[in-house]
Protein backbone atom coordinates (compact mmCIF):
# COMPACT_ATOMS: atom_id res chain seq x y z
CA UNK A 1 0.00 0.00 0.00
CA UNK A 2 1.50 2.83 -1.07
CA UNK A 3 1.48 6.08 1.96
CA UNK A 4 1.57 9.93 0.81
CA UNK A 5 2.28 12.18 3.13
CA UNK A 6 0.98 15.90 2.55
CA UNK A 7 3.15 19.16 4.27
CA UNK A 8 1.10 20.69 7.27
CA UNK A 9 1.35 24.36 6.03
CA UNK A 10 -0.61 24.57 2.90
CA UNK A 11 -0.93 27.46 0.78
CA UNK A 12 -3.64 25.35 -1.82
CA UNK A 13 -6.98 25.67 -0.87
CA UNK A 14 -8.38 23.07 1.26
CA UNK A 15 -11.11 21.53 -0.30
CA UNK A 16 -8.75 21.17 -3.48
CA UNK A 17 -6.28 19.38 -1.50
CA UNK A 18 -8.84 16.92 0.32
CA UNK A 19 -10.51 16.03 -3.09
CA UNK A 20 -7.46 15.04 -3.80
CA UNK A 21 -6.53 12.96 -1.16
CA UNK A 22 -10.12 11.26 -0.99
CA UNK A 23 -8.81 10.35 -4.84
CA UNK A 24 -5.67 8.56 -3.57
CA UNK A 25 -7.40 6.93 -0.89
CA UNK A 26 -9.83 5.71 -3.31
CA UNK A 27 -7.21 4.21 -5.65
CA UNK A 28 -5.82 2.77 -2.86
CA UNK A 29 -8.98 0.95 -1.94
CA UNK A 30 -9.37 -0.39 -5.41
CA UNK A 31 -5.68 -1.83 -5.54
CA UNK A 32 -6.08 -3.42 -2.49
CA UNK A 33 -9.24 -5.32 -3.74
CA UNK A 34 -7.51 -5.74 -6.82
CA UNK A 35 -4.93 -7.57 -5.17
CA UNK A 36 -7.31 -9.54 -2.44
CA UNK A 37 -9.66 -10.46 -5.85
CA UNK A 38 -6.58 -11.64 -7.83
CA UNK A 39 -5.22 -14.22 -4.36
CA UNK A 40 -9.09 -15.72 -4.03
CA UNK A 41 -8.69 -16.05 -7.89
CA UNK A 42 -5.09 -17.52 -7.85
CA UNK A 43 -7.16 -20.13 -4.98
CA UNK A 44 -10.74 -20.34 -6.65
CA UNK A 45 -10.39 -20.01 -10.64
CA UNK A 46 -10.28 -22.94 -12.74
CA UNK A 47 -7.46 -23.76 -14.12
CA UNK A 48 -6.78 -22.90 -18.09
CA UNK A 49 -7.54 -26.57 -19.19
CA UNK A 50 -10.57 -26.69 -17.49
CA UNK A 51 -12.25 -27.60 -20.69
CA UNK A 52 -10.62 -31.29 -21.11
CA UNK A 53 -11.03 -31.47 -17.24
CA UNK A 54 -14.64 -31.49 -17.80
CA UNK A 55 -14.92 -33.46 -20.98
CA UNK A 56 -12.59 -36.09 -18.90
CA UNK A 57 -14.75 -35.76 -15.85
CA UNK A 58 -18.43 -36.37 -18.36
CA UNK A 59 -16.31 -39.09 -19.81
CA UNK A 60 -16.34 -40.76 -16.97
CA UNK A 61 -20.08 -40.16 -15.99
CA UNK A 62 -20.72 -41.76 -19.51
CA UNK A 63 -18.30 -44.44 -18.79
CA UNK A 64 -19.93 -45.52 -15.55
CA UNK A 65 -23.29 -45.05 -16.63
CA UNK A 66 -22.57 -47.59 -19.78
CA UNK A 67 -20.87 -50.07 -17.30
CA UNK A 68 -24.22 -49.88 -15.50
CA UNK A 69 -26.19 -50.25 -18.58
CA UNK A 70 -23.70 -53.30 -19.13
CA UNK A 71 -24.11 -54.85 -16.35
CA UNK A 72 -27.93 -54.23 -16.47
CA UNK A 73 -27.75 -56.30 -20.03
CA UNK A 74 -25.80 -58.84 -19.19
CA UNK A 75 -28.39 -59.92 -16.49
CA UNK A 76 -31.37 -59.18 -19.29
CA UNK A 77 -29.14 -61.83 -21.57
CA UNK A 78 -28.61 -64.33 -18.80
CA UNK A 79 -32.44 -64.13 -18.74
CA UNK A 80 -32.80 -63.78 -22.59
CA UNK A 81 -30.42 -67.50 -22.54
CA UNK A 82 -32.31 -68.84 -19.62
CA UNK A 83 -35.70 -68.46 -21.16
CA UNK A 84 -34.93 -69.76 -24.45
CA UNK A 85 -33.26 -72.92 -22.85
CA UNK A 86 -36.83 -73.04 -21.05
CA UNK A 87 -38.41 -72.91 -23.99
CA UNK A 88 -36.47 -75.03 -25.70
CA UNK A 89 -36.82 -77.57 -22.64
CA UNK A 90 -40.76 -77.36 -22.83
CA UNK A 91 -40.98 -77.40 -26.29
CA UNK A 92 -39.28 -80.83 -25.95
CA UNK A 93 -41.75 -82.03 -23.17
CA UNK A 94 -44.58 -80.57 -25.86
CA UNK A 95 -42.97 -82.95 -28.00
CA UNK A 96 -42.94 -86.30 -25.96
CA UNK A 97 -46.48 -85.13 -25.02
CA UNK A 98 -47.31 -84.98 -28.50
CA UNK A 99 -45.54 -88.55 -28.46
CA UNK A 100 -47.57 -89.98 -25.95
CA UNK A 101 -51.05 -88.64 -26.96
CA UNK A 102 -50.24 -90.13 -30.22
CA UNK A 103 -49.22 -93.61 -28.43
CA UNK A 104 -53.01 -92.97 -26.77
CA UNK A 105 -54.74 -92.60 -30.02
CA UNK A 106 -53.12 -95.62 -31.37
CA UNK A 107 -54.03 -97.75 -28.98
CA UNK A 108 -57.33 -96.57 -28.97
CA UNK A 109 -57.27 -97.29 -32.36
CA UNK A 110 -55.77 -100.93 -31.75
CA UNK A 111 -58.74 -101.67 -29.17
CA UNK A 112 -61.50 -100.70 -31.14
CA UNK A 113 -59.93 -102.87 -33.91
CA UNK A 114 -59.37 -105.84 -31.46
CA UNK A 115 -63.04 -105.24 -30.38
CA UNK A 116 -63.99 -105.65 -34.23
CA UNK A 117 -62.22 -108.08 -34.91
CA UNK A 118 -63.52 -110.11 -32.23
CA UNK A 119 -67.20 -109.23 -33.33
CA UNK A 120 -66.23 -111.78 -36.01
CA UNK A 121 -66.35 -114.53 -33.89
CA UNK A 122 -69.36 -117.38 -34.45
CA UNK A 123 -72.73 -116.49 -32.88
CA UNK A 124 -71.84 -119.24 -30.17
CA UNK A 125 -68.84 -117.61 -29.13
CA UNK A 126 -70.17 -114.18 -29.12
CA UNK A 127 -71.33 -113.84 -25.37
CA UNK A 128 -69.93 -111.44 -23.26
CA UNK A 129 -66.87 -112.57 -21.02
CA UNK A 130 -64.36 -111.51 -19.39
CA UNK A 131 -61.98 -110.25 -22.25
CA UNK A 132 -64.85 -107.91 -23.83
CA UNK A 133 -64.94 -106.48 -19.61
CA UNK A 134 -61.12 -105.92 -19.91
CA UNK A 135 -61.32 -104.29 -23.55
CA UNK A 136 -63.81 -102.03 -22.47
CA UNK A 137 -61.79 -100.99 -19.12
CA UNK A 138 -58.87 -100.60 -21.00
CA UNK A 139 -60.61 -98.41 -23.66
CA UNK A 140 -62.50 -96.24 -20.50
CA UNK A 141 -58.96 -96.45 -19.16
CA UNK A 142 -57.29 -94.96 -22.24
CA UNK A 143 -60.20 -92.05 -23.07
CA UNK A 144 -59.56 -90.52 -19.93
CA UNK A 145 -55.25 -90.80 -20.11
CA UNK A 146 -56.22 -88.70 -23.29
CA UNK A 147 -58.42 -86.21 -21.68
CA UNK A 148 -55.31 -85.68 -19.30
CA UNK A 149 -52.59 -85.46 -21.81
CA UNK A 150 -55.04 -83.17 -24.20
CA UNK A 151 -55.26 -81.07 -20.92
CA UNK A 152 -51.45 -80.91 -20.16
CA UNK A 153 -50.73 -80.18 -23.55
CA UNK A 154 -53.40 -77.30 -23.69
CA UNK A 155 -51.64 -76.15 -20.61
CA UNK A 156 -47.81 -76.43 -22.18
CA UNK A 157 -49.23 -74.54 -25.32
CA UNK A 158 -50.58 -71.87 -22.89
CA UNK A 159 -47.29 -71.84 -21.22
CA UNK A 160 -45.18 -71.45 -24.53
CA UNK A 161 -47.12 -68.04 -25.51
CA UNK A 162 -46.16 -66.87 -21.61
CA UNK A 163 -42.51 -67.41 -22.06
CA UNK A 164 -42.55 -66.49 -25.71
CA UNK A 165 -44.25 -62.81 -24.31
CA UNK A 166 -42.04 -62.71 -21.86
CA UNK A 167 -38.92 -63.31 -24.54
CA UNK A 168 -40.15 -60.56 -26.84
CA UNK A 169 -40.69 -58.62 -23.65
CA UNK A 170 -36.88 -58.88 -22.32
CA UNK A 171 -35.61 -59.42 -26.14
CA UNK A 172 -37.50 -55.33 -26.41
CA UNK A 173 -35.63 -54.19 -23.22
CA UNK A 174 -32.38 -55.27 -24.66
CA UNK A 175 -32.29 -53.79 -27.84
CA UNK A 176 -33.49 -50.67 -25.35
CA UNK A 177 -30.78 -50.79 -23.43
CA UNK A 178 -28.55 -51.74 -25.67
CA UNK A 179 -28.90 -48.07 -27.52
CA UNK A 180 -26.27 -46.14 -25.36
CA UNK A 181 -23.30 -49.47 -25.90
CA UNK A 182 -22.73 -48.49 -29.72
CA UNK A 183 -19.42 -46.93 -28.67
CA UNK A 184 -19.16 -48.45 -25.31
CA UNK A 185 -15.33 -49.06 -26.46
CA UNK A 186 -14.60 -45.81 -28.03
CA UNK A 187 -15.89 -43.97 -24.87
CA UNK A 188 -13.52 -45.96 -22.76
CA UNK A 189 -10.94 -45.43 -24.42
CA UNK A 190 -11.18 -41.74 -25.00
CA UNK A 191 -10.91 -41.21 -21.46
CA UNK A 192 -7.85 -39.85 -20.81
CA UNK A 193 -7.38 -37.90 -17.97
CA UNK A 194 -8.09 -38.38 -14.70
CA UNK A 195 -10.38 -36.28 -12.23
CA UNK A 196 -7.21 -36.03 -10.25
CA UNK A 197 -5.59 -33.50 -12.61
CA UNK A 198 -8.05 -30.64 -11.33
CA UNK A 199 -6.20 -31.01 -7.87
CA UNK A 200 -8.42 -32.16 -5.35
CA UNK A 201 -11.46 -29.54 -6.83
CA UNK A 202 -14.94 -31.05 -6.07
CA UNK A 203 -17.48 -31.40 -8.91
CA UNK A 204 -20.58 -32.35 -9.29
CA UNK A 205 -19.63 -35.99 -11.01
CA UNK A 206 -17.94 -36.53 -7.58
CA UNK A 207 -18.89 -39.68 -5.43
CA UNK A 208 -21.30 -40.87 -8.44
CA UNK A 209 -19.42 -44.42 -8.33
CA UNK A 210 -21.78 -47.39 -9.94
CA UNK A 211 -24.06 -49.01 -7.37
CA UNK A 212 -25.59 -51.78 -9.59
CA UNK A 213 -24.69 -55.43 -8.64
CA UNK A 214 -26.48 -57.92 -10.86
CA UNK A 215 -26.76 -60.43 -7.90
CA UNK A 216 -28.99 -57.94 -6.15
CA UNK A 217 -30.71 -56.18 -8.43
CA UNK A 218 -34.16 -56.00 -7.62
CA UNK A 219 -37.34 -53.00 -7.31
CA UNK A 220 -35.40 -51.15 -4.65
CA UNK A 221 -32.80 -50.20 -7.27
CA UNK A 222 -35.15 -49.95 -10.47
CA UNK A 223 -34.65 -45.75 -11.09
CA UNK A 224 -36.77 -44.46 -14.14
CA UNK A 225 -33.74 -42.33 -15.12
CA UNK A 226 -31.17 -44.85 -13.97
CA UNK A 227 -29.23 -47.60 -15.96
CA UNK A 228 -31.59 -50.48 -14.15
CA UNK A 229 -35.68 -49.15 -14.86
CA UNK A 230 -38.69 -50.25 -13.40
CA UNK A 231 -39.63 -51.65 -17.23
CA UNK A 232 -36.51 -54.13 -16.91
CA UNK A 233 -37.07 -55.20 -13.02
CA UNK A 234 -40.42 -55.99 -14.21
CA UNK A 235 -39.14 -57.88 -17.65
CA UNK A 236 -36.77 -59.77 -15.37
CA UNK A 237 -39.62 -60.66 -12.88
CA UNK A 238 -42.06 -61.97 -15.41
CA UNK A 239 -39.52 -64.15 -17.48
CA UNK A 240 -38.09 -65.39 -13.94
CA UNK A 241 -41.93 -66.15 -12.81
CA UNK A 242 -42.45 -67.78 -16.12
CA UNK A 243 -39.21 -70.04 -16.27
CA UNK A 244 -40.36 -71.08 -12.95
CA UNK A 245 -44.41 -72.10 -13.97
CA UNK A 246 -42.23 -74.05 -16.65
CA UNK A 247 -39.69 -75.27 -14.87
CA UNK A 248 -43.15 -76.76 -12.44
CA UNK A 249 -45.27 -77.31 -15.10
CA UNK A 250 -42.24 -79.74 -17.55
CA UNK A 251 -41.83 -81.65 -13.75
CA UNK A 252 -45.64 -82.25 -13.87
CA UNK A 253 -45.00 -83.35 -17.34
CA UNK A 254 -42.85 -85.61 -16.73
CA UNK A 255 -44.25 -87.30 -13.78
CA UNK A 256 -47.52 -87.73 -15.75
CA UNK A 257 -46.18 -89.26 -19.07
CA UNK A 258 -44.43 -91.81 -17.22
CA UNK A 259 -47.51 -92.55 -14.74
CA UNK A 260 -49.65 -92.97 -17.97
CA UNK A 261 -46.73 -95.06 -19.77
CA UNK A 262 -47.07 -97.49 -17.04
CA UNK A 263 -50.43 -97.87 -16.84
CA UNK A 264 -51.19 -97.74 -20.50
CA UNK A 265 -48.64 -101.05 -20.51
CA UNK A 266 -50.80 -102.12 -17.65
CA UNK A 267 -53.71 -102.02 -19.23
CA UNK A 268 -52.22 -103.65 -22.56
CA UNK A 269 -50.73 -106.25 -20.45
CA UNK A 270 -53.74 -107.29 -18.37
CA UNK A 271 -56.02 -107.12 -21.69
CA UNK A 272 -53.57 -109.68 -23.52
CA UNK A 273 -53.37 -112.13 -20.87
CA UNK A 274 -56.96 -112.25 -20.87
CA UNK A 275 -56.79 -112.93 -24.10
CA UNK A 276 -54.89 -115.42 -23.63
CA UNK A 277 -56.38 -117.46 -21.27
CA UNK A 278 -59.27 -116.82 -23.29
CA UNK A 279 -57.61 -118.65 -25.94
CA UNK A 280 -56.33 -121.46 -23.49
CA UNK A 281 -59.85 -121.81 -21.80
CA UNK A 282 -61.48 -122.40 -25.56
CA UNK A 283 -58.33 -124.51 -26.69
CA UNK A 284 -59.41 -126.45 -23.57
CA UNK A 285 -62.60 -126.60 -23.67
CA UNK A 286 -62.10 -127.67 -27.74
CA UNK A 287 -59.98 -130.79 -26.80
CA UNK A 288 -62.30 -131.88 -24.50
CA UNK A 289 -65.35 -131.04 -27.30
CA UNK A 290 -63.04 -133.29 -29.56
CA UNK A 291 -63.16 -135.97 -27.07
CA UNK A 292 -66.36 -136.14 -26.03
CA UNK A 293 -67.16 -135.94 -29.82
CA UNK A 294 -65.22 -139.05 -30.29
CA UNK A 295 -66.72 -140.87 -27.50
CA UNK A 296 -70.26 -139.95 -29.50
CA UNK A 297 -68.97 -141.42 -32.29
CA UNK A 298 -68.12 -144.45 -30.89
CA UNK A 299 -71.04 -144.54 -29.11
CA UNK A 300 -73.00 -144.25 -32.36
CA UNK A 301 -71.21 -147.33 -33.84
CA UNK A 302 -72.09 -149.42 -30.91
CA UNK A 303 -76.25 -148.29 -31.19
CA UNK A 304 -75.44 -148.71 -34.85
CA UNK A 305 -74.18 -152.57 -34.14
CA UNK A 306 -76.70 -153.10 -31.53
CA UNK A 307 -79.63 -151.92 -33.95
CA UNK A 308 -78.23 -154.59 -36.49
CA UNK A 309 -78.56 -157.52 -34.11
CA UNK A 310 -81.25 -156.70 -32.86
CA UNK A 311 -82.75 -156.64 -36.29
CA UNK A 312 -81.27 -159.36 -37.10
CA UNK A 313 -82.66 -161.33 -34.11
CA UNK A 314 -86.15 -159.92 -35.43
CA UNK A 315 -85.98 -160.79 -38.33
CA UNK A 316 -84.80 -164.15 -36.61
CA UNK A 317 -88.11 -164.25 -34.58
CA UNK A 318 -90.01 -163.43 -37.60
CA UNK A 319 -89.18 -166.39 -39.77
CA UNK A 320 -89.19 -166.40 -43.60
CA UNK A 321 -91.27 -163.83 -45.73
CA UNK A 322 -93.39 -166.71 -47.18
CA UNK A 323 -95.07 -169.98 -44.82
CA UNK A 324 -93.89 -172.41 -47.71
CA UNK A 325 -90.13 -171.22 -46.57
CA UNK A 326 -90.59 -172.60 -42.73
CA UNK A 327 -89.41 -175.93 -41.75
CA UNK A 328 -91.56 -178.69 -40.11
CA UNK A 329 -89.91 -177.69 -36.84
CA UNK A 330 -90.96 -174.42 -36.86
CA UNK A 331 -94.42 -174.79 -37.99
CA UNK A 332 -97.08 -174.41 -35.18
CA UNK A 333 -99.37 -177.34 -37.30
CA UNK A 334 -96.10 -179.48 -36.59
CA UNK A 335 -96.79 -183.18 -35.64
CA UNK A 336 -95.84 -183.48 -32.53
CA UNK A 337 -98.17 -180.15 -31.52
CA UNK A 338 -100.86 -181.85 -33.41
CA UNK A 339 -100.55 -184.76 -31.25
CA UNK A 340 -100.29 -183.13 -28.03
CA UNK A 341 -103.48 -181.00 -28.77
CA UNK A 342 -105.66 -184.51 -29.59
CA UNK A 343 -106.46 -183.82 -25.48
CA UNK A 344 -108.53 -180.82 -25.23
CA UNK A 345 -106.95 -177.68 -23.45
CA UNK A 346 -103.99 -178.88 -24.50
CA UNK A 347 -102.72 -174.91 -25.92
CA UNK A 348 -99.39 -174.01 -25.75
CA UNK A 349 -98.58 -169.96 -25.85
CA UNK A 350 -95.81 -170.50 -28.84
CA UNK A 351 -97.35 -167.89 -30.81
CA UNK A 352 -98.20 -165.33 -28.47
CA UNK A 353 -94.78 -165.47 -26.66
CA UNK A 354 -93.36 -165.18 -30.43
CA UNK A 355 -95.66 -162.10 -30.84
CA UNK A 356 -94.89 -160.62 -27.87
CA UNK A 357 -90.58 -161.15 -28.45
CA UNK A 358 -91.71 -159.31 -31.62
CA UNK A 359 -93.16 -156.61 -29.86
CA UNK A 360 -89.91 -156.69 -27.69
CA UNK A 361 -87.49 -156.08 -30.63
CA UNK A 362 -89.61 -153.55 -32.17
CA UNK A 363 -89.43 -151.23 -28.88
CA UNK A 364 -85.73 -151.95 -28.68
CA UNK A 365 -85.34 -151.16 -32.47
CA UNK A 366 -87.78 -148.41 -31.33
CA UNK A 367 -85.57 -146.70 -28.49
CA UNK A 368 -82.54 -147.77 -30.33
CA UNK A 369 -82.87 -145.68 -33.13
CA UNK A 370 -84.15 -143.01 -31.03
CA UNK A 371 -80.84 -142.81 -29.18
CA UNK A 372 -78.81 -143.01 -32.58
CA UNK A 373 -80.72 -140.28 -34.04
CA UNK A 374 -80.41 -138.25 -30.32
CA UNK A 375 -76.45 -138.82 -30.44
CA UNK A 376 -76.09 -138.15 -34.21
CA UNK A 377 -77.49 -134.48 -33.42
CA UNK A 378 -75.51 -134.10 -30.26
CA UNK A 379 -72.52 -135.17 -32.88
CA UNK A 380 -73.37 -132.35 -35.27
CA UNK A 381 -73.65 -130.21 -32.30
CA UNK A 382 -70.36 -131.22 -31.54
CA UNK A 383 -68.58 -130.39 -34.25
CA UNK A 384 -70.44 -127.49 -34.79
CA UNK A 385 -69.43 -126.26 -31.46
CA UNK A 386 -65.47 -127.55 -31.79
CA UNK A 387 -65.54 -125.43 -35.10
CA UNK A 388 -66.92 -122.28 -33.48
CA UNK A 389 -64.22 -123.23 -30.61
CA UNK A 390 -61.26 -123.24 -33.73
CA UNK A 391 -62.64 -119.86 -35.24
CA UNK A 392 -62.92 -117.80 -32.03
CA UNK A 393 -59.52 -119.38 -30.89
CA UNK A 394 -58.31 -118.42 -34.13
CA UNK A 395 -59.61 -114.95 -33.80
CA UNK A 396 -58.75 -114.14 -30.87
CA UNK A 397 -55.33 -115.54 -31.05
CA UNK A 398 -55.02 -112.90 -34.55
CA UNK A 399 -56.37 -110.76 -32.03
CA UNK A 400 -53.61 -111.19 -29.41
CA UNK A 401 -50.81 -110.87 -32.35
CA UNK A 402 -51.93 -107.75 -33.85
CA UNK A 403 -51.89 -106.04 -30.08
CA UNK A 404 -48.41 -107.34 -29.75
CA UNK A 405 -47.32 -106.37 -33.28
CA UNK A 406 -48.51 -103.07 -33.12
CA UNK A 407 -48.00 -102.16 -29.29
CA UNK A 408 -44.53 -100.55 -30.47
CA UNK A 409 -46.31 -97.91 -32.13
CA UNK A 410 -44.42 -97.84 -34.64
CA UNK A 411 -47.43 -97.80 -37.40
CA UNK A 412 -49.49 -95.33 -38.86
CA UNK A 413 -52.32 -93.82 -37.30
CA UNK A 414 -55.63 -94.34 -39.37
CA UNK A 415 -58.09 -92.66 -37.74
CA UNK A 416 -58.50 -89.51 -36.00
CA UNK A 417 -59.95 -89.46 -32.51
Amino acid sequence: MITTKVATTTIGPEQWRNNTLRTIKLAQTVVSKSDKSNDVGRALDPLPHIREIVVGLSNEEVRRYTRDVRVVQAKLRESLLDTNEEIKCLTRGKESLEKALEHIRKDIKLNKDSQAVRTTRPNKEKDHDGADDLLNAERAHLLNCKKTLEAQLRLVHQQLQTLESARRRVFAVLQERSRVLDLLCHANSSITHSANVSGGRSSGFDGRISAIDSSRLGAALADALGPYTPETDQALQDAAEARGRSAYLRRGLRDTIDQIDRLQKAAHRSVNDGLTQKVAETETLGQHLGITHGENRHAVHRAQRWFEATDRARGYTLGPAMSADLFTRERLTRPLLRVFQRHPGNQLPEAQDIIKGNDGFLQSLTATSRNIGLMRLTQHKLADDVRSKRAASSIDASVIRMRRQKFNHRWTLGAAF
